[in-house]
């Protein structure tokens, strides 16, 4: 039977169910829309009605009169409806097998998961394809959903950010490339434990072929830890050891032989060479000339939110990591700089344990900025050990940091947390930093 004339039922109406229900709809099969959330939570509420049948604010058994339900990436497994239609034996999948299914067979994958970095990871790989010509095009966690794009159609390469939520659905999904940054605790709410996270991760590599690549970080305990459910060809990277990538003073070699300057890239601090040598590796296959190389590492610009040099007012610089959601992030943040920052943290408890950031801060941080719900069990991680303050607004936390600051101080906002006690989301936090920075830039602003 053909894949898309089955019937569908889509659980969570946002940006990968909506790309799957028009795939679908496009080929005539049947789909069903059901999300718990309002139908005022909607901007495009009316989009919704006139394109599929859909219900809101909940979701009913009308959703397991179908054959395959596919999950949107926020909604977890555990819920009731879900766990209906696998007790009745329905097939549940991800948007990403789901468009694994339906694109051009003859497309090749290469697919980034990982605690941290795989957003810059993956825009650095696609940013290296295209300098060097290739059809690509980037999908999944970050931009445009898989399923989105005509994929249907050939394309040299299609790079994919993957996050766990993604992975944990995953069936016939196979990456010829398969990228894992590292590994770290995050979205313990999520998961019964930090070992199931990581499994989730590792459903990456689950249907790789030994003809097929995985890249890994050497350095990584939880990786090496289940490095035995990788079946594929391993090439490693590493900040300590002569691996396939490494990093020599100032210089990253690939495979013993190609250097490529740190000083020749925007991109700033360790974790950044990392990416470097996890994205040189991943387009070994693609077969790019070292000058093409070298060009698009040299033109390839950090990520919004993530290390953004913002500016400097009266000398002190101002940097949005919104992005650095978990401790590992701030970890990054803390070391890329080569004088004690001022650094803001806080927002939303993800069940971390931020006490494993006290000593690094203690070396690294003139004086941390606290705001968010997090707050109090941060001060209970700090208290007596780190100059801190606390704020309930981030913009005053802002304003108070640049108050204290010295010329060639940096303020840095790195959260170790999720948004969603304040804002919408990170990008959302991240424009409002940097919307404080405009305001400081045009009150101080010598004429």
């Amino acid at each position: 039977m053909n894949f898309l004339k089955q019937r569908f039922s889509i659980i969570g109406i946002a940006r990968s169910g909506i790309a799957a229900a028009e795939k679908i709809k496009k080929a005539g099969g049947k789909v069903f829309l059901s999300d718990s959330k309002q139908e005022h939570e909607f901007l495009n509420l009316q989009y919704l009605k006139e394109s599929f049948i859909c219900e809101f604010g909940i979701n009913t058994d009308k959703a397991l009169e179908a054959d395959i339900m596919i999950l949107s990436p926020g909604v977890p497994q555990s819920i009731p409806i879900v766990q209906k239609a696998i007790a009745n034996g329905l097939t549940v999948i991800s948007e990403i097998e789901f468009a694994y299914r339906i694109m051009n067979k003859n497309n090749k994958i290469i697919a980034v998961t990982g605690s941290n970095g795989k957003s810059t990871t993956v825009s650095l790989i696609y940013h290296l394809l295209k300098t060097a010509g290739y059809k690509t095009i980037l999908a999944g966690n970050i931009g445009d959903a898989f399923s989105s794009f005509d994929i249907e159609n050939e394309y040299d390469w299609i790079v994919l950010e993957l996050s766990s939520f993604q992975l944990e659905l995953i069936d016939k999904f196979t990456p010829n490339i398969a990228v894992l940054t590292n590994i770290s605790p995050d979205h313990l709410n999520r998961y019964k434990s930090y070992d199931d996270y990581v499994l989730a991760k590792f459903n990456l590599f689950k249907n790789q072929k030994s003809t097929q690549s995985a890249i890994i970080f050497a350095d990584d305990e939880m990786t090496n830890k289940y490095i035995n459910l990788i079946n594929s060809q391993i090439k490693r990277f590493s900040l300590k050891q002569k691996t396939d990538a490494y990093l020599h003073d100032d210089e990253i070699i690939i495979n013993h032989k190609k250097r490529f300057s740190t000083k020749d890239s925007l991109l700033r601090g360790p974790h950044n060479y990392c990416n470097i040598m996890a994205a040189l590796l991943a387009v070994e296959d693609a077969n790019i000339n070292d000058d093409l190389l070298k060009k698009g590492l040299s033109s390839f610009n950090s990520l919004e939110h993530r290390l953004e040099e913002v500016g400097t007012v009266n000398s002190i610089s101002f940097i949005n990591d919104s992005k650095a959601t978990n401790t590992d992030s701030v970890k990054n943040a803390l070391l890329s700089f080569k004088k004690p920052i001022r650094i803001i943290l806080g927002g939303s408890d993800k069940g971390e344990d931020f006490s494993i950031l006290t000593d690094l801060l203690k070396k690294h941080a003139k004086k941390v900025y606290l705001i968010g719900e997090t707050k109090e069990k941060m001060i209970n991680c700090f208290k007596g050990q780190i100059e801190f303050e606390t704020f309930n607004l981030l913009e005053t936390a802002v304003r108070q940091a640049f108050k204290e600051s010295e010329p060639n101080d940096f303020i840095v906002l790195s959260p170790a947390c999720a948004s969603f006690d304040m804002f919408k989301n990170f990008e959302d936090r991240g424009m409002a930093f940097k919307s404080i920075f405009a305001k400081l830039r045009n009150e101080n602003e010598k004429y």
